[in-house]
């Protein structure tokens, strides 16, 4: 079922957001905090902030501006508004889903507390929907699967390191980031689902030898 990704990471997100919500979750978040506290020094910090920084607004939106304008210009107009949705629904969720429940932010280890609330951690899931949303559309023609792993691994390095960032400097509990990555993840799978269901909708009829109409395959989604 092409929705099954979507709903698998719904229904995830769900039950770890009642474990939140119900406290369940605080020893788990405590103990990872003070690992991942312990083995601090100026040299992670320096890196920590780093990648937090390569997660921040500032970055990922003028990022997405510079991938959306080179695809236009490259004449994948396809591709350049499946970024644009996928960072706008981002945003969306980010927004609508802090709102609802209202996490206070943990004790903060470097820096200062952001001014918003702590759930989900809104840089893992800005990272996965960019940066995936890019591995998905530079390997969709890619048969090659050495091809997709090249394009994949850095991906998914990056949203790692992000994620691990805001744990680092204690801005985020690890919940928070493992929230971000499941609504992250479930809005690019729904995505995903949409278009194929959109690809097979639009696939022109064909009729065959023998007179019985048949759906063609659907065509690649490159313009």
């Amino acid at each position: 079922m092409r929705y099954a990704p979507a709903i698998i990471c719904i229904v995830a997100f769900l039950a770890l957001a009642a474990a939140v919500v119900s406290g369940a979750t605080l020893p788990f978040d405590m103990a990872v905090r003070g690992a991942v506290h312990g083995v601090s020094s100026h040299d992670l910090t320096c890196v920590a902030q780093l990648f937090s920084f390569i997660g921040s607004a500032p970055v990922w939106v003028t990022a997405t501006f510079i991938a959306v304008l080179v695809f236009w210009r490259m004449q994948r107009r396809n591709q350049a508004l499946a970024t644009g949705i996928s960072m706008t629904g981002a945003v969306l969720l980010d927004n609508g889903l802090k709102f609802l429940f209202h996490r206070a932010r943990p004790e903060v280890f470097f820096g200062v507390s952001p001014g918003t609330y702590s759930f989900p951690s809104g840089h893992a899931l800005f990272a996965t929907c960019f940066y995936g949303t890019l591995a998905a559309l530079l390997t969709a023609q890619f048969e090659n699967t050495l091809l997709r792993i090249a394009v994949w691994a850095p991906a998914v390095l990056m949203m790692v390191c992000i994620g691990w960032s805001r744990i680092y400097l204690g801005v985020h509990f690890p919940t928070d980031v493992l929230a971000g990555y499941l609504a992250g993840a479930a809005w690019l799978a729904a995505l995903n689902a949409l278009n194929a269901f959109r690809l097979r909708r639009s696939a022109p009829a064909t009729r065959g030898q023998d007179g019985i109409r048949s759906k063609a395959v659907p065509p690649s989604d490159r313009p």
